[in-house]
């Protein structure tokens, strides 16, 4: 290392202008030195580029970066305690005083008045203050930092989190390491603004600068309005789109964009984050978007435009100016700018980067410049200049020389008098300028270099440093810097060595380990460690320093047997690691650490101690080197040999993939390959990832060696029969059980004991079936037990057999092994993730715990503990015992079983075994003690019957119960040894079995009762036996199967061997469907099934089964008629046949129902039944399994679908057309098959309309039918109450008739009653009226002249507002509101025209009616009667007769036929009753009544006073309207408007808001002696034709007729209402002027209105119509309008004279109203529909030139070739490319493919396709609807070729995952299981290389 003069300390350069070359401080002084020493020290701590060793000083790392370094520090050297020495010396410098010291320390700004300054502005470390704007240049990119180069030979640091605005959303923690060099590139200019000056308060002056490039900060106080086109902004990218970037400018009131189109934009791809420049283009001030160009020469020529009144808040550094020279100062320039505006250029910014000392002479006064701004200060106003070329074109200077380089002949330019030279060195290609201090030209003081040097000559020049933005180099000429080996950090090797001084002790710099004693400033040989960046560790250690071992720096160099120094980093159980230098690492396993058996590893070795080690074995590519302490190996003695078949005990010393290496007796090496970790496939690969270094086996066989390693096992099978394994064929006898394992699987099973000795097991006597194969059945390392066959002497051969028949166990170790290595297991995982053991000791095998419920799934409840929150129960649907648990509650459950892996405990709420112990309240510690109670009648070998309560596929074990035992708990296996790999046996919860009692709970088998199932081996045996008696299955054949399963709509069945199939319930009985034809069966009951089909692989969970069975009797004979069954039924079923299904589905409003394999049927909720009851409980009326019967209503062929209706069809309709295909005429007649007049049905009210509207109910999907609200209830005051809406109702119905727009009518009553009063109450026609007559009604409308009152349905009256009282009444709209129930008389009735009339008066006037209602006369005994009580007495009851004010008693021996104890608790006032009349009494007005049962008869009529006076007895029932929308074809304006709720079931229902106007429109203003002449024509030509046929007829045919008349008067009726009622669409011009009325902004009431006149041929009428509606619709009405004249267009285009010039008249007029484009397409419709292709194309032709940036009309136009097959369509879509907005022309060629491939030609639209995917490869969107096309289309080969292409794209994950899935159900649907594999395994590969994950070796 080079030599420093002491003087160089104290250098300073003699103006203040030059840097000083020392470096920075690394480490801190924690000395104070003077002033001249402060501001030297500053100098070397900012300056721009350091020597390669620090030199004292602080350190430039923040507080987490000395952590982090003192870290590794203690990693590199083993952490040994750093030492720190806090004594310095003193050194006394010598303080130079210059004139200049004033005027540079300070900045001035343009404030200039009186003396210029001396000095020009240069920022120093003593007016560097925050806030200042600085333009630097990026020096170095770390990972967490940015080094900014500034004028001066300044350094600033910027933090990652200021290197971005907050708004980008960038986290820079997270981020990656290369992030920062992503973003930012060296030598990028930057515009910063200083946020922080660090002082260290220990030395003052001693500064960082901490900057930021946050331009939220640096443009504070732009506006919008203050940016003008031609500026130069900086700007992140905020994101990247499609045509472009969206910018950042930090401020959210304005954003920028910057075009793609740009030409230099496919020269750089950006990225978020990066910071540009650009020029503004254009503002769109509305939008507050700013236009950018990024091209380079337009940046570094744009200048900063003179605008008035310019602040200096908008001046930013960077921005280049023209400028004029005031005056030359003695270091630089002082210009003016910007009118307002001066500032300063130092000599080093000039333009000439060699000024020679007449410099001054090339800036006269006013001299126009071209200068950028350097720096601001905003609290001084001072502003710095440079006129440097580079800097002027917006680069930054080149660095063509390094840090140490030396040049021979370098040119000295300049002398300054005791300041320095300014020097020009030859670098290539041009040359570079360098300043040499005045204190670093020679080793000695200098003095008058103007003697000792002069310009022109050349010297000798160091470089020393370098000013990034300057491009200025440092030099030196002391002859000391030319000295030594090491100047820079690429001077230095590791393993080299260096002589250093020490600095500063325990402060981080150039590390340097230190022992004890060593003083500051001592200098010592050191070797180097390593070098990593800018950071050097040394060592002094003296092992190290002297070693003449060699170097190992790179694991290249480890080559075996080498011998080198190293120093322990790390020590462990099963090792040491050693590191040599540069960062290379080994390491050294136990065995060769030469220690003593028994001895600590950390008792021998420490971190950080030097030791001498070989290298045994290296991987250079896999940076691996293993190493040995001892240098010459150890050989083992003949006594530690172990021999085979002995147990050993070892300790795992390194885990591999292959297995676990083992270090047997603390001297020899043995292998445990993984499969002989454990006898269970599963739990060997679980040992191995549990087992670390350190671990002791307790018993180890050994099996085999090789070389010096031993082949072990740790197998519980081959370790508990070591001394049965042979070793020599000698020791084998026939027949015998020996245990071994699989070694290989070639032409057959070779099982392998000790040593070499094998076995060979033939195919045929490997498995009982042999239709498996071997490969499959068994596996390489298996633990088998093995039958010898035979022992061949001679040739050593050993025959064997695997047959599960022949070798099942005899002993329960197979799941003996099983706990106990899970137990070990679990102990080796709690001890690496130290958790506790305790919670086991608290759920023992049988104990009581409590729990609550913490979550119920689907599959059972998961119980948690409070003292254990990681500990989880769960208990299954089976074990809950019929509890009824929620979530909370607490419970007691017993433990079945405990799994210490996942710290899950299985549980058991069932009541048998919760209260086998009485006295259990808690979780009982005392498990032991029950243990024993509960199994102290248990005995080894005692077979007892068990009952499966858990099945463990996954362990292959189940719990069982013995209940004879007191339900102790046991264990069984549900494999064997040779069977690991076969089907198991299938078991289900609650199956009884029977099993052997093999080993009571202990610690050698966990604490668990283990116990083996006999059958077992049976299974095996009987399975082979079925297996070879029918070795292979086809459809038809019959087998025996097993039932595994019982599900309540099939069986699933096993035979064979492997074979599973099931049994569909419609499968199960011939004839007659069984309500439950698997109630006979059993779980593990044998049938005879016939095979009928194979599954089907697109049916839901298929997988479960191969094949459908049959246990039919039909399908079990042997006739030949089995073939004919067998073959495919076809579809063929008729509506109204009777099928039955079984219900295997609910949902809200469908019963479904399986009719067999492969039909569905469907029943509609409302269909099911008529009572609301049933119908509120759905699901327990249908439950699952249950057999239901119905009539097919209609048929689905395609969906193999059935609707179906329980009661039987009426009619039934011609044809079996689907639901889908039905026209109107059969939906009607459907309809009327399954409703007709007088059935009872059940609704759902679905509105509750106003006023006296009624109810609307659903009676059938999309079928509605209306209940009037005289058809509520009988005669109550409000007949709405006690109904919402979803309510359920039963209702009858009254009318269904047809309409003639293709629906039906519904009329339906709620009304019930069977008395003969409420028979009587019914007026459903007027001729049942007579004057005089009583009769109710509810008021349904209030005029000014009176009101009108509904009778019924069909009946109304109006009451005179004279007759509506006795007195006067003020307000007769509060007295009868709508709906109020009145009482009145008839006044006269008008058949012919239908008006009754009616008076509600009770005075002498029309006293008849009060002397009707008080008149005993009318009454007579026997009368039935309705009334109410009125009063309730000891002696008996009084009763108000209704419609009449008249009172009866009923005595209470005439209540009951029985005695009646308390009459008060029987009845109560209010009560509706009905009596017979006993006895009248009319001179006492005296009635007596009885209300015996015995009083009443089967036919019962109950008789009122007005229903005595009638003259008809009987009238026949009549039936209303409802009606069912089949289609839509417009709807009403109505004002008024349905609430939210009740929208969309409008929309979705037109008939509900036809229903709901009609009841919410006011009838219409009439007066009341009007007359419908419509109606009484009807009426009088009725009686004209009737009346002649009454003349001829006798009394019979008189009867006859009389019957006719009144049906045919009913038929009249019906079609008069359905013309009023249907639609609401009026018949008369007069009718529609009133619902224009109310109407008026309606475009479809006036169009119906023209259409109406057209009807009648009016055309002028129908114009002038139209002319009326233009005039009348309110102008915002524009969509109605619009409607209007399109109706207009198409008038005038059938009837217009001639139709083309009347047509364009009206098309003029309609754009002088309506948006122009609109009419156009409307027009344009019209002509396509018509056919006048010459006209729609001269008319597009218009619009394609009126409306080009219509992506709407360019569609337009290519739909009408290609519907008219033309050629062409290229050349309009390149004229529509043309003319369109960028952003369309995706949409439009998109959407003129898709036109291609739908109705044009398919390869056009690929090419359209494959164009905008060559623009846009990464839009997913488009590659989506390419793909559908493609598909839609059905080319196999071509959609995967496409989809190969779209998987094959770099893109995220999420955006490629529909991709994937698309491509997955695409192969679903067309491919077969080997495409679908594949794209599964595209997926996987993708999602891998994607998140790049790596798989291990």
């Amino acid at each position: 290392m080079a030599k420093r003069s002491s003087k160089a300390v104290n250098r300073k350069s003699a103006n203040g202008l030059m840097p000083d070359k020392a470096s920075k401080k690394i480490f801190k002084n924690k000395t104070n030195l003077d002033n001249g020493v402060q501001s030297k020290t500053l100098a070397m701590q900012i300056e721009d580029d350091v020597p390669c060793f620090p030199r004292g000083g602080a350190t430039s790392l923040s507080r987490h970066e000395v952590d982090e370094v003192r870290a590794e520090a203690d990693a590199e050297f083993g952490g040994l305690v750093r030492e720190s020495n806090n004594n310095r010396r003193k050194k006394t410098l010598q303080k130079k005083n210059h004139p200049a010291e004033d005027d540079t320390g300070s900045l001035f700004g343009d404030g200039i008045s009186g003396k210029l300054p001396r000095f020009a502005n240069k920022i120093t470390s003593k007016n560097v203050s925050p806030g200042m704007k600085i333009w630097g240049v990026i020096a170095e990119i770390n990972k967490k930092d940015l080094v900014i180069s500034l004028p001066g030979g300044l350094r600033g640091l910027v933090r990652a989190c200021e290197a971005f605005d907050p708004d980008l959303d960038i986290e820079t923690k997270d981020a990656d390491s290369s992030f920062l060099s992503r973003t930012f590139r060296v030598g990028q200019l930057v515009s910063c603004i200083v946020l922080d000056l660090d002082a260290d308060n220990k030395e003052k002056g001693n500064h960082k600068i901490w900057l930021s490039l946050r331009l939220a900060l640096l443009y504070k106080g732009f506006t919008l309005d203050a940016i003008q086109e031609g500026m130069v902004l900086t700007a992140y990218v905020k994101s990247i789109e499609d045509h472009g970037y969206i910018l950042s400018f930090g401020l959210p009131s304005f954003v920028g964009f910057l075009p793609k189109n740009d030409r230099t934009e496919s020269r750089d791809d950006k990225v978020v984050g990066q910071l540009l420049q650009g020029v503004v283009r254009s503002i769109d001030r509305s939008r507050k978007v700013i236009y950018l160009s990024s091209d380079h020469d337009a940046v570094s020529k744009c200048v900063t435009k003179d605008v008035k009144g310019i602040s200096i808040d908008l001046l930013i550094p960077g921005m280049m100016v023209n400028a004029r020279v005031l005056s030359t100062l003695e270091n630089g320039l002082i210009l003016s700018f910007l009118t307002y505006f001066t500032g300063t250029v130092d000599i080093f910014n000039l333009e000439n980067a060699f000024p020679t000392t007449e410099w001054k002479d090339h800036y006269g006064k006013n001299k126009k410049v071209s200068a950028r701004i350097l720096f601001l200060d905003p609290s001084t106003r001072a502003v710095g200049l440079t006129l440097n070329s580079h800097l002027l074109q917006n680069e930054a200077p080149p660095s063509l020389v390094k840090t140490g380089d030396i040049f021979d002949r370098a040119k000295i330019v300049r002398v300054d008098r005791g300041a320095g030279l300014l020097i020009e060195i030859p670098s290539v290609p041009v040359s570079t300028p360098a300043y040499v201090c005045i204190s670093d030209v020679a080793d000695n003081k200098a003095q008058k270099l103007d003697k000792q040097f002069q310009e022109g000559s050349n010297v000798r020049v160091r470089v020393f440093g370098f000013r990034h933005l300057e491009g200025l180099a440092i030099g030196v000429l002391k002859g000391s810097a030319f000295e030594g080996s090491v100047f820079t950090h690429s001077d230095v090797k590791p393993g080299m060595t260096v002589k250093a001084k020490i600095l500063a002790v325990d402060i981080f710099g150039a590390i340097v380990q230190l022992t004890s004693g060593v003083k500051v400033g001592a200098e010592l040989v050191f070797r180097v460690l390593g070098v990593k960046s800018k950071r050097i560790t040394v060592t002094h250690k003296k092992t190290l320093v002297k070693s003449k071992l060699p170097v190992l720096s790179s694991y290249a160099e480890a080559t075996d047997g080498l011998v080198t120094h190293g120093w322990i980093t790390k020590i462990e159980k099963h090792g040491c690691f050693v590191r040599f230098y540069n960062g290379v690492q080994g390491f050294v396993p136990r065995s060769q650490l030469g220690l003593e058996p028994g001895r600590d590893t950390s008792t021998t070795y420490h971190v950080g101690q030097v030791v001498k080690c070989r290298v045994t074995s290296s991987l250079p590519a896999s940076r691996r080197i293993n190493l040995s302490f001892l240098i010459t190996p150890r050989r083992a003695s003949e006594d530690e040999i172990v021999s085979l078949g002995s147990l050993v005990c070892g300790v795992v010393e390194q885990v591999t993939h292959r297995g676990v290496i083992v270090l047997v007796n603390a001297n020899a090496k043995g292998t445990i390959s993984t499969d002989h970790l454990a006898d269970h496939h599963e739990q060997a690969s679980l040992m191995k990832s549990a087992l670390k270094p350190g671990y002791k086996f307790d018993q180890l066989l050994v099996l085999d060696t090789e070389g010096e390693n031993l082949v072990l096992t740790a197998k519980y099978s081959l370790v508990n029969s070591s001394q049965q394994l042979p070793l020599e064929i000698s020791q084998i006898s026939p027949y015998s059980i020996v245990q071994g394992y699989i070694c290989n699987l070639k032409s057959g099973c070779f099982v392998r004991y000790l040593g070499r000795l094998t076995g060979f097991c033939p195919r045929s006597k490997a498995i009982d079936d042999q239709r498996n194969d071997v490969s499959e059945a068994f596996y390489v390392g298996q633990s088998v037990r093995s039958k010898i066959l035979d022992v061949n002497g001679e040739t050593g051969r050993i025959t064997v057999s695997l047959k599960q028949s022949s070798c099942a166990s005899t002993d329960t170790s197979f799941i003996q092994s099983y706990f106990l290595l899970e137990d070990k297991i679990a102990k080796l995982q709690m001890a690496d993730s130290k958790c506790s053991e305790v919670w086991t000791e608290n759920f023992g095998i049988g104990s009581i715990v409590e729990g609550k419920i913490h979550e119920a799934k689907e599959f059972g409840v998961v119980v948690s503990f409070e003292k254990y929150d990681d500990v989880f129960g769960f208990a299954p649907h089976y074990q809950l015992g019929g509890n009824d648990v929620e979530t909370g509650t607490v419970v007691r459950a017993v433990v079945l079983d405990v799994s210490r892996l996942e710290r899950v405990v299985d549980l058991s709420l069932k009541p048998e075994f919760v209260t086998r112990f009485k006295d259990s309240s808690d979780i009982l510690p005392h498990k032991k003690k029950r243990k024993r109670e509960a199994n102290k009648e248990l005995e080894l070998h005692q077979t007892v019957n068990a009952v499966v309560e858990i099945v463990k596929e996954k362990e292959n074990y189940m719990v069982l119960s013995l209940p004879e035992y007191n339900h102790a708990v046991g264990y069984a296996s549900l494999t064997d040894y040779n069977i690991q790999k076969l089907p198991k046996k299938q078991f289900v919860n609650g199956q009884s079995v029977t099993a052997t009692i093999m080993a009571l709970p202990s610690p050698s088998t966990v604490g668990r009762l283990l116990l083996l199932l006999k059958s077992i081996g049976e299974a095996e045996t009987s399975s082979s036996k079925r297996a070879k008696k029918k070795s292979g299955y086809n459809v038809g054949a019959l087998v025996q199967a097993e039932i595994t399963d019982i599900k309540p709509l099939e069986l699933r069945l096993k035979f064979g061997v492997g074979f599973h199939g099931r049994v569909h319930i419609t499968e199960a009985t011939d004839g007659a469907a069984a309500e439950d034809p698997f109630r006979n069966l059993r779980i593990g009951q044998t049938l005879t099934a016939r095979i009928v089909a194979k599954a089907d692989k697109y049916e839901k969970n298929w997988k479960s089964h191969q094949w459908e069975l049959s246990i039919r009797p039909s399908m079990l004979t042997d006739s030949n008629e089995i073939r004919d069954k067998l073959t495919p039924v076809a579809f063929n079923f008729s509506i109204g046949q009777s099928v039955t299904g079984y219900v295997y589905k609910v949902d809200c409003q469908w019963v479904w129902l399986t009719v067999s394999r492969e039909v569905r049927a469907q029943i509609f909720f409302l269909d099911t039944s008529c009572e609301p009851d049933e119908l509120q409980d759905l699901q327990k009326q249908f439950s699952v399994g249950k057999s239901v019967r119905g009539h097919i209503l209609s048929i689905n062929k395609e969906k193999r679908l059935l609707r179906l209706v329980l009661r039987p069809l009426s009619t039934i309709p011609n044809g079996n057309e689907t639901i889908e295909d039905q026209s109107n005429d059969n939906v009607i007649e459907n309809v009327f098959s399954l409703i007709r007049e007088g059935s009872v049905v059940g609704g759902r009210i679905s509105k509750v309309l106003p006023g006296v509207g009624g109810l609307l109910v659903e009676i059938g999907p999309h079928l509605y039918g209306k209940v009037h609200f005289t058809e509520l209830t009988d005669s109550a005051p409000d007949p709405l109450l006690g109904y919402r809406e979803g309510q359920f109702v039963k209702c009858k119905v009254l009318e269904v008739s047809p309409t003639g727009r293709g629906t039906v009518h519904v009329d339906l009553s709620l009304r019930f009653g069977d008395d003969v009063t409420s028979l009587r109450d019914r007026v459903d026609k007027i001729e049942d009226l007579q004057p005089n007559m009583i009769v109710k009604g509810y008021v349904k409308s209030v005029t000014p002249k009176g009101c009108f009152i509904s009778l019924s349905r069909k009946l109304d009256a109006k009451i005179l507002l004279s007759n509506l009282s006795d007195g006067f009444i003020e307000s007769p709209e509060k007295e009868f509101p709508v709906g109020k129930l009145v009482i009145g008389k008839v006044l006269s009735v008008e058949t012919l025209s239908r008006r009754v009339e009616v008076t509600l008066k009770m005075s002498s006037g029309s006293g008849a009616l009060k002397a009707q209602m008080n008149d005993t006369s009318s009454l007579r005994v026997g009368d039935i009667i309705s009334g109410s009580i009125r009063r309730v007495e000891s002696y008996g009851l009084f009763i108000t007769i209704d419609h009449t004010t008249l009172v009866g008693l009923c005595h209470i021996s005439e209540l009951s036929d029985d005695s009646v104890d308390s009459i008060e608790s029987k009845y109560k006032a209010g009560e509706r009753v009905k009596a017979k009349i006993l006895k009248v009494d009319n001179e006492r007005h005296r009635i007596s009544l009885g209300m015996k049962n015995s009083h009443f008869g089967d036919d019962i009529e109950i008789q009122t006073p007005s229903k005595l006076t009638s003259d008809e007895d009987e009238g026949d029932k009549e039936e209303g309207e409802g009606e069912e929308v089949v289609d839509r074809n417009g709807q009403m304006d109505n004002t008024h408007k349905p609430n939210s709720d009740h929208q969309s079931q409008v929309e979705e229902f037109p008939v509900l808001a036809q229903v709901e106007s009609r009841a919410s429109i006011l009838p219409l203003e009439v007066s009341l002696d009007d007359i419908e002449q419509a109606d009484m024509d009807v009426a009088v030509s009725w009686t004209e034709e009737h009346a002649a046929v009454a003349d001829t007829k006798d009394e019979k045919s008189k009867r006859r007729a009389k019957r006719k008349q009144k049906e045919d008067r009913e038929l009249e009726i019906i079609a008069a209402e359905q013309r009023l009622l249907e639609k609401d669409m009026p018949r008369s011009a007069e009718e529609f002027e009133k619902v224009i009325r109310g109407s008026l902004n309606s475009s479809f009431v006036w169009i119906k209105y023209m259409a109406f006149m057209l009807s009648l041929a009016d055309v002028d009428k129908a114009r002038a119509i139209a002319e009326r509606a233009l005039k009348t619709i309110n102008i915002r009405e524009e969509t109605e309008k619009l409607n209007v004249w399109v109706a207009y267009l198409n008038l005038e285009n059938e009837y217009g004279n001639p139709p083309e010039e009347a047509v364009v008249k009206i098309f003029q007029r309609a754009l002088q109203y309506c948006d122009p484009k609109k009419v156009h397409l409307a027009l344009l419709a019209m002509y396509q529909r018509t056919e006048q292709h010459k006209l729609a194309n001269e008319l597009l032709d218009k619009m394609t030139k009126k409306f080009r940036h219509s992506c709407k009309v360019w569609l337009r136009r290519v739909q009408s070739l290609l519907k008219q097959h033309q050629d062409g369509v290229q050349a309009i879509v390149n004229r529509a490319v043309l003319s369109l907005p960028r952003h369309k022309h995706i949409k439009f060629i998109s959407q003129t493919a898709i036109l291609e491939f739908k109705c044009g030609v398919p390869d056009r639209g690929r090419s359209f396709f494959e164009g905008i995917l060559r623009e846009y490869p990464k839009r997913t969107d488009l590659w989506n609807i390419y793909l559908d096309q493609e598909i839609r289309l059905g080319d196999v080969n071509m959609t995967r070729a496409l989809f190969e292409r779209a998987i094959s794209l770099s893109l995220k994950l999420r955006k490629m995952e529909p991709l994937l899935k698309k491509y997955l159900e695409f192969e679903k649907t067309v491919g077969d299981e080997e495409r679908i594999e594949y794209v599964k395994k595209a997926a996987l590969e993708y999602a891998k290389t994607n998140l790049g994950i790596e798989t291990e070796d």
